[in-house]
């Protein structure tokens, strides 16, 4: 059974169901990660506590209106508007894309590239791994379509579990050097590709498109709390992509590499 925009459990999901928490849960550990990483990035970069204080609070404000605003809007049910022109949801993608590119080559996105070490930011790509579990745990209740799932195109999956043990291996210092920055580098490229093709799997199945078919509509993302999967986790995902090869264009290798 496909997830349909009149299905009373888009208007009422389980919060009690782990799959469904997960789309609260990990974003709002990406949320607090970004501020821990905020908050050090800029402390390591000599600035006083009260102006690490002080960034760290603007950034926790927008991501808070942000994740509020794509709420209440998906509540609303303006993003299954789907046969204007453009779509509402079209917006929403641009808008993700945008932000994104402002995060990542913004002062936040400097800093974090510049103060924090390598490990860290691709172990946030982590959270990728149980996301997936938990996406393909709603394509098995009937809420997604299988396409959307590691059993059908998506397979984000590996990203999620690359990014953990590459993580590993750079912390412990079994990976450093220029073979740490080529494996990254080929990490983070292909974790970008399988990022592009979840998104473009995403749209495709929208009823604007509707090319897996009519039993195969991916509207369930647009009501909450699963409007977080591209607002907050598509939006941390790319942003982190692109963080990523910020860093690796740095310069002083000591830098990219310590977790002091």
């Amino acid at each position: 059974m496909s997830f349909s925009i009149e299905s009373t459990s888009s208007a009422d999901p389980s919060y009690a169901d782990p799959a469904v928490a997960a789309f609260i849960v990990i974003p709002l550990l990406l949320v607090v990660l970004l501020l821990w990483g905020t908050a050090t990035a800029w402390r390591r970069s000599g600035a006083t506590r009260e102006a690490a204080m002080r960034v760290t609070l603007t950034v926790g404000a927008a991501a808070a209106i942000w994740m509020a605003a794509t709420w209440m809007i998906a509540a609303t049910g303006v993003f299954r508007n789907w046969f204007a022109t453009p779509p509402p949801f079209a917006f929403l993608v641009l808008s993700i894309v945008a932000l994104s590119v402002v995060l990542a080559f913004g002062r936040v996105g400097r800093h974090l590239a510049r103060f924090l070490p390598l490990w860290t930011l691709v172990a946030v790509q982590g959270f990728r791994f149980p996301l997936e579990l938990a996406m393909h745990a709603l394509y098995l209740r009937g809420v997604m379509p299988q396409e959307m799932s590691y059993s059908g195109r998506n397979f984000d999956i590996v990203t999620g579990i690359a990014a953990l043990v590459l993580a590993s291996l750079i912390l412990r210092g079994t990976l450093s050097g220029p073979a740490a920055r080529r494996t990254v580098a080929f990490w983070n490229t292909l974790g970008l590709l399988l990022l592009i093709n979840v998104v473009a799997v995403g749209v495709l199945g929208t009823p604007r498109f509707r090319f897996f078919g009519d039993d195969r509509l991916n509207v369930w993302i647009t009501y909450p709390p699963f409007i977080w999967l591209p607002a907050v986790m598509v939006l941390a995902a790319l942003a982190g992509h692109l963080v990523i090869y910020r860093a690796l264009r740095m310069k002083t290798e000591d830098v990219i590499f310590a977790d002091g």
